[in-house]
Order: C-alpha cells, then structure tokens, then sequence
C-alpha cells in the first residue's frame, strides 16, 4: 500500500472512531477508500485499536450474504467484520438507548465453534467437525454513516455495519437441524415483519460459513475454538426504535428476543 493510501487508510479510521466517541454518524468514507482491500485495511486499523483498548475478540459476522443486497451494492461477495465480547447481550435483555447507532435487526443461525479452521482451503467436513453447536440468534446492526449512505467501501470499513448480538440459550447439533431448511420468523412488538429460510443466506448458512473460513486465514486472522460466527441474515432486516421487542423464531433452533430501551427523559429534552 502507498504511503498516500496508508494516510487515507489513517483518516478513514479516523472518521469512523470519532462517530463513535461522539454518538454521531459521520459522512461517508468512500472518499478516503475505494478498494475493498483499503476498506479492509480500515477495519483492521479498527480492530487494532479496540484489541488494544482491552476489548476481547469473540467471534466474526459475515455481511452481504443476500443476492439481493449484493445486487444493490454492486457485488458478488459476501463481507465480514470482527465481534467483540462486548457486543453480546443476553437472550431477553434490554439494549440501552443510543447503544447501536441508527440500528436495525435481522434474524441469523449462530455457529460455535470448538475447533481452530486455520486450513488455508476448508471442506464443509472440516466446518461440521469443527462446529460444536448452533443457535438462534438476532444481529442488531448498526452504522457509523450518516443516514445508510454506504457503498461496500463504507460497510466493510465500517466494520461490516455491526452493533451488537443476541444468542438464544438452546445449543443444537448440526445432526439435529437443517440448517438450509429452517424457518425463520422475526417479530417486532409481536408484529411479523420479516421471513425468510436457510436457502437466503448464501444457498446454506454454511456455505458463507465455509467462505468466512476460507477468507479470515488468508488475512490472517483465522477462525479459533470459541468463536462464534453470525452467518448472515435469513431475511430482510427490520427498522427498529426505543420501546420496541424484537424476537426471532427459526425452526429447529428456538427463539431469542430482544428489547429497546426508551431514552430517558432527560435525554429527551437535550435532544
């Protein structure tokens, strides 16, 4: 990378920690980075930093996994970014107000693994002896840019849109569900807002396991025994704001929910 590219690597993540200090989405940074290589590069200045912080990385989330958002992006791959132990939240729990910036939820099947993938070429037998259960879970996503204004650029850089994570508490085998076939159901304040099955996520949620895989050893950060992977959204995401309860049913898997906590009063009257 070019000493000028390396300086707008800089201030691309710079840009994004200070949304992030601040609580205020900032412009796009699809004027710093343009590649996706540049934009991964961001997320690893990222990841550097926080890991430095103290934070403690537990697990990756793939992104883009969808034909549909692909095509509206203008890509044929999926993305991922880095989960940290602070981003999970219990099955139930309430998410303060403000804590995930302009969030959304979509539903997902969680792998946990108990085995490292550090093959530079994994089969879907290494995946499924490396996978020691799956779980329902609810990705609350979120982004640093202003208003959704994201190219692939900006979410990759972005650090794939995460925010936070909810698991269910039900571990299930792989033997036990298929995970292609499963259906998922989100709901939000009881009402159904999003549907969807295995098949949306990449042909088989592990299928984009396999490709996260594939990809994280080449970056070197492989996959470790512990890790929890969010293969990608079984349906479309949903809008989400204070008050609102979030839960997700998937076949085979159980549920998980979710509450949004109200901003308080005084928050209220500062904004």
């Amino acid at each position: 990378m070019t000493e000028t590219a390396t300086t707008a690597v800089e201030q691309a993540a710079d840009r994004i920690l200070a949304a992030y200090a601040s609580g205020t989405p900032c412009a796009p940074v699809r004027d710093l980075v343009a590649t996706p290589d540049e934009a991964y590069a961001v997320q690893e200045r990222l990841t550097t930093t926080w890991l430095g912080e103290g934070r403690r990385l537990a697990g990756r989330k793939i992104g883009l996994t969808s034909q549909a958002v692909q095509r509206q992006l203008g890509v044929d791959t999926p993305d991922f970014g880095m989960l940290f132990a602070d981003m999970a939240v219990p099955d139930g729990a309430e998410i303060p107000a403000g804590a995930v910036m302009q969030a959304r939820a979509e539903a997902e099947v969680a792998l946990v693994l108990e085995h490292d993938l550090t093959h530079e070429r994994h089969t879907v037998a290494d995946l499924i002896r490396a996978t020691a259960f799956a779980l329902p879970a609810i990705e609350i996503v979120g982004s640093r840019i202003r208003d959704w204004d994201i190219t692939l650029a900006d979410t990759v850089a972005d650090n794939a849109s995460c925010g936070m994570y909810a698991l269910g508490n039900r571990p299930v085998r792989l033997a036990d569900v298929d995970l292609r076939l499963c259906g998922m159901v989100l709901e939000r304040r009881g009402e159904q807002v999003s549907t969807g099955t295995g098949t949306a996520c990449f042909g088989h949620p592990l299928n984009a396991a396999l490709w996260l895989a594939d990809m994280l050893v080449r970056v070197g950060r492989p996959l470790r025994a512990g890790d929890t992977v969010l293969t990608g959204a079984l349906g479309p995401m949903t809008a989400v704001a204070p008050g609102d309860v979030v839960e997700a049913r998937i076949d085979g898997l159980g549920d998980v929910r979710v509450a949004f906590g109200q901003e308080s009063a005084k928050e209220e009257d500062a904004s």
